[in-house]
């Protein structure tokens, strides 16, 4: 699984607008100010894995083929907070600044196989969550499916 996340990781890192990607293991709920990243950022998890059995194999170390599905979180974080008129020309500009990383996001991700055994990533849903300390948090959902694992 490891080699499927780090995989994730060096597409988005592709992208050079983020100035981190990496694990999501809470940064965003991080009560301290400073956070521990830098902005914008990409965080990925995975939220869901399930697994069925799908035959035996004399190959594979348990002997018992089993199939995939993966459902991954990638987390797009912006800091929007700003002093300045909502009608001055840099916050109008960068007003829509989340949702073209999304765009971005997808345009590397959707239809790419991270390793050989998984199947093509699918973008299955994406979520905005208002958050009350200057942080645009947009979430994008992609699911896989993975063989003989």
């Amino acid at each position: 699984m490891i080699e499927i996340l780090e995989s994730l990781q060096a597409r988005i890192a592709e992208i050079k607008e983020f100035s981190y990607v990496g694990e999501d293991w809470g940064q965003l709920n991080y009560e301290e100010i400073p956070y521990p990243l830098s902005w914008p950022c990409a965080l990925i998890s995975i939220t869901e894995a399930t697994f069925e059995d799908n035959g035996k194999s004399k190959s594979m170390t348990s002997h018992h083929k089993q199939q995939g599905f993966i459902t991954f979180d990638i987390t797009v974080a912006t800091l929007k907070f700003s002093s300045q008129s909502s009608n001055s020309e840099d916050v109008q500009a960068n007003a829509w600044e989340g949702w073209n990383y999304l765009k971005k996001i997808h345009e590397k991700l959707h239809e790419w196989r991270p390793k050989s055994f998984c199947g093509s990533l699918k973008r299955s849903s994406w979520k905005s969550v208002l958050r009350e300390d200057g942080i645009q948090e947009l979430h994008v959902f992609y699911t896989m499916s993975i063989s003989n694992c």
